[in-house]
């Protein structure tokens, strides 16, 4: 005779998953080898999944590290991470035709660092070390131009040129939290830093992680779908954590749950980072089916509709 399954509550949180920006550069990528035929090349990942990156690859994208690995004669299109001024400089002095998918509001903070850079104003840039928009951010301007602080610690050690000439932008898929902390110390620093307007973290950033806070009461443990490098699925796992919920763990894929810390949970919160498809969500549903009476409920702190659109180079026919 079966055993009957345990029961238990799945917590949905809701905005998961893809945002308008890794949405549109994924659309590049499809609609450039719709006009133009594979191979397109594309520099870097177009986004931090691999299942997007492999569902990609199949339809003819071919990836790589850098610019010098594409030949002259082929579409290379730019990660939604952004690139550093040097990379389009180097495809228009060899005549290639590129797309640029950097996302519209990591391009917000490339325009701001220049506005700044005109006025004269050093940059403080809080981000992440080696993240690529982070090197693309810190390469729209002369080297030494900006500072990178990631913690709070690093704010206290930095010398800037002059303190009283500084302004300050961030990576768009941190901690809200840990920023506000960062920024904080900086303007206790240097009073007279000029900050952005409005946060330069997206909303898509902000959503997420305002959706794990209120699942986070209510759970046993948290798994966050998204991949190793995505910056915006780790804080999630981050801000899991500090919202109490102690098991809180970043899974690529349906198959990298640990059943047996599972057991004896009654309540999973299930969210996903900005470049996590909601394929693997419902992945990792069923397979909690498989093992559990389950019952799913959707915690939804806000609604999403923004969407950008694609360059016009690939809304115009070949």
């Amino acid at each position: 005779m079966e055993h009957a399954k345990p029961p238990l509550t799945l917590y949905l949180a809701a905005p998961r998953g893809f945002c308008a920006g890794v949405d549109r550069a994924i659309k590049i990528v499809e609609m450039a080898i719709q006009k133009w035929g594979a191979p397109v090349y594309v520099r870097h990942e177009i986004v931090h999944n691999k299942y997007v990156v492999d569902s990609l690859r199949e339809k003819g994208a071919v990836f790589v590290e850098e610019l010098d690995e594409c030949p002259d004669d082929r579409p290379v299109i730019f990660s939604a991470h952004g690139v550093p001024k040097a990379v389009p400089a180097e495809a228009r002095r060899r005549d290639m035709v590129f797309v640029d998918a950097t996302c519209p509001l990591v391009s917000k903070v490339h325009v701001e660092a220049a506005r700044h850079h005109a006025d004269g104003l050093q940059m403080v840039m809080i981000g992440h070390e080696g993240h690529p928009e982070v090197l693309g951010t810190m390469g729209q301007l002369p080297r030494g131009e900006v500072i990178l602080v990631e913690t709070v610690e690093d704010v206290a050690t930095i010398t800037p040129r002059d303190p009283d000439r500084l302004a300050f932008i961030t990576q768009t898929t941190l901690s809200v939290d840990d920023t506000a902390a960062i920024v904080a110390a900086l303007q206790a620093r240097f009073p007279s830093i000029i900050g952005p307007t409005k946060e330069d973290i997206c909303y898509a950033t902000t959503n997420r992680q305002a959706a794990v806070k209120s699942v986070a009461p209510l759970i046993d443990a948290l798994l966050v779908i998204g991949a190793q490098n995505s910056s915006n699925s780790k804080r999630l796992v981050e801000v899991g954590k500090a919202a109490g919920c102690d098991y809180s763990q970043l899974v690529m894929r349906a198959d990298q749950i640990d059943w047996r810390a599972m057991s004896g949970v009654r309540a999973v919160g299930v969210t996903a980072g900005a470049s996590a498809p909601e394929v693997l969500v419902n992945e990792v549903i069923d397979a909690f089916r498989a093992r559990f009476d389950v019952t799913v409920e959707v915690v939804e702190t806000a609604q999403e509709n923004v969407e950008f659109k694609v360059p016009r180079v690939l809304r115009e026919p070949a």
